[in-house]
């Protein structure tokens, strides 16, 4: 029989071995069966097994493992619902799986569980509910998104209520006399507000500095765009940062101006995430770590078990670090060092595969272009309706030239780190791929999984040029919910709209692919993920490119299995397999077997980290 080489194969495969020749208790040094499970997570295993493998077996690995029936167990057993193990290419189904210290054991038939073993510590009936695999964030900032939630929330409906610049100020001077506000003013010196869309406000438009100036002129008032790629201030901002008349418009970034020439107040790209980084500067410990908290709370409450954190400044990964050392990590979180801002997180204790105390570093992150409904992504055609300040065929612009970008794609595939990249225009993904194929050529075409994260204007050949260079790529469909109606009217056209984040046409290039929400830009809603995948549709009702929709087995896949993939972490996540670390989410209702339209009202009923709930739903 063939067996690949993972490692949740190799449990499947070692525990029949184990039962045919009466190994099941470690060949006799196992004293208790946390033990067993550690054994068959060390490097005696792997021996064991190969040996085993050569004396010749005839296990099945096919089938549910079986458990030996003389073996006394204290595990979690779930039963009852419905168990979807998100294995193989059509949906799979369990009766029973049996959990013990963080790892899965059994996966199958209850009868033969019950028949096999003794007593559970727990048990637990999932009634009409659903398990799945815990969701793998394929892209997103957990540490933004704990601030986000420290912040003034601006996000327009359904998510919040800034519709309108009223509603704005109103928002911002209720959460000054906040706790919250009151602490974020007492710390940083700035009133922050996160989450504000020109494209949903009645004004259509950027608020600019005299609307932020009724909030406040005591304090500098700065707002970042829901996009999380431009940002606006009042006055007293703009004296705080020293911008005037005088300042010159940063490589890949504009300040907005009036006609005489002076600073609007808003931001775009590189000029926003100068004035960004400052006002981060101004956290101290404290408000990094219970920003952090708030980060995990949210993304556990959707359902995550593993979170990312997509481009981590040095202030990120310390917190993430200290909250390690702590023991304070509920989740997963793996970091994507920002190459050209941390590019001292690599090396680090903890970059690599293996997590500690349940956090890594997976490698560099590299920011190419900016955000399509901010007008800022880098197109190889015009944009459908100009941006404020911009005539002619305005195609947005590039975050660094071809060089820069060409030497840090090169640095981390000639050092085997894997690389996330920021692009959203096909103009810089032309940009990446060039990269990629250079440094192919040269170190040559290794698994080293370089991500596209979002990829919304990706054409065919960019497509075929990533099964060809090895890319994988993070696609970004709910994009259609939030900004369906506005790339079809004012960022794209209509044509070009039904195109962004093409899941199908991937899937039927031979890629895996994963769908993300890029929290904070939206909140980190895995139900609203499945959602948009699935319908594509509008907050209007429209649906945003109809032949670009996918099964609801497919869209699942992206968020478990093909996420587990991209994170290099395919042999202990994304399915439920024996061997695997037990991440689980529980739904009110099987996602498969509901009308698509349904599956925007799934609820997410708890959510369990290696065995241990970290979210439960009131």
């Amino acid at each position: 029989m063939f067996y690949k080489n993972t490692r949740n194969q190799l449990v499947i495969a070692t525990r029949a071995l184990f039962a045919e020749m009466h190994l099941a208790k470690c060949v006799g040094f196992c004293q208790s069966r946390r033990q067993f499970v550690s054994y068959l997570r060390s490097d005696l295993f792997i021996i064991v097994f190969v040996i085993a493998l050569g004396v010749g077996c005839s296990a099945d690995s096919d089938g549910p493992s079986q458990p030996p029936a003389d073996t006394e167990f204290s595990e979690m057993l779930f039963y009852g619902g419905t168990i979807l193990t998100m294995e193989g290419d059509q949906p799979e189904y369990a009766e029973a799986v049996v959990v013990d210290d963080g790892i899965i054991t059994y996966v199958g038939a209850l009868s033969s569980v019950r028949e096999a073993h003794g007593g559970f510590a727990e048990e637990v009936d999932l009634g009409e509910r659903t398990l799945l695999p815990g969701f793998i964030d394929p892209h997103g900032h957990v540490s933004n998104v704990g601030i986000q939630a420290l912040a003034a929330n601006l996000l327009p409906a359904p998510d919040g209520k800034g519709n309108s610049f009223d509603q704005l100020v109103e928002i911002t001077r209720a959460w000054m006399d906040s706790d919250d506000g009151r602490l974020f003013i007492d710390k940083t010196g700035w009133v922050l507000g996160f989450g504000y869309d020109d494209s949903q406000l009645s004004e259509l438009e950027h608020p600019p500095a005299e609307v932020l100036d009724r909030i406040t002129t005591e304090y500098p008032v700065y707002f970042i765009h829901q996009s999380g790629h431009l940002g606006t201030m009042n006055s007293h901002g703009l004296e705080t940062v020293g911008l005037n008349k005088g300042t010159e418009n940063p490589q890949g970034g504009v300040i907005r101006r009036r006609e005489n020439g002076e600073p609007n107040g808003v931001l775009e790209e590189n000029a926003h995430f100068l004035v960004l980084f400052q006002v981060f500067g101004e956290f101290d410990e404290e408000l990094q770590d219970l920003g952090l908290r708030r980060g995990q709370e949210i993304y556990a409450s959707f359902g995550y078990t593993t979170a990312q954190d997509g481009r981590a400044l040095p202030g990120n990964t310390a917190t993430l670090a200290r909250a390690a050392e702590r023991g304070e990590l509920i989740i997963d979180i793996v970091a994507y060092a920002d190459i050209e801002g941390n590019h001292e997180a690599i090396p680090s204790p903890y970059y690599g595969p293996e997590y500690v105390n349940k956090y890594r570093i997976g490698g560099y992150k590299l920011n190419l272009d900016g955000s399509p409904q901010g007008k800022t992504a880098w197109l190889t055609d015009c944009y459908y309706v100009n941006p404020p300040g911009q005539t002619g065929c305005y195609k947005g612009y590039p975050s660094m030239p071809d060089k820069d970008a060409e030497a840090y794609v090169a640095e981390a595939l000639r050092n085997d780190i894997q690389i996330l990249a920021h692009v959203n225009g096909d103009a810089a993904i032309d940009q990446f791929i060039r990269a990629v194929q250079k440094a192919n050529e040269r170190y040559g075409q290794d698994d080293r999984r370089p991500v596209a994260i979002h990829s919304q204007t990706i054409r065919d050949d960019q497509l075929d040029a990533f099964l060809d260079e090895g890319i994988f790529p993070a696609l970004f469909p709910m994009h259609t919910f939030y900004w369906g109606d506005w790339h079809a009217s004012s960022v794209l056209g209509p044509k070009r709209a039904a195109r962004i984040s093409p899941t199908a046409t991937a899937r039927d290039k031979g890629l895996r692919f994963t769908t993300h929400h890029d929290a904070p830009v939206a909140l980190p809603s895995s139900i609203r993920v499945l959602d948009a995948t699935v319908n594509r549709t509008s907050r209007s009702g429209q649906v945003i490119g109809p032949d670009e929709r996918v099964h609801p087995y497919e869209a699942l896949k992206a968020m478990t299995d093909w996420a587990a993939f991209q994170h290099f972490e395919e042999a202990r996540k994304g399915t439920i397999t024996v061997g695997k670390v037990a991440d689980f989410v529980i739904v009110d209702r099987n996602p498969l077997e509901i009308a698509p339209e349904e599956l925007a009202d799934l609820k997410v009923i708890k959510t369990i980290s290696r065995g241990k709930t970290v979210f439960e739903a009131e």
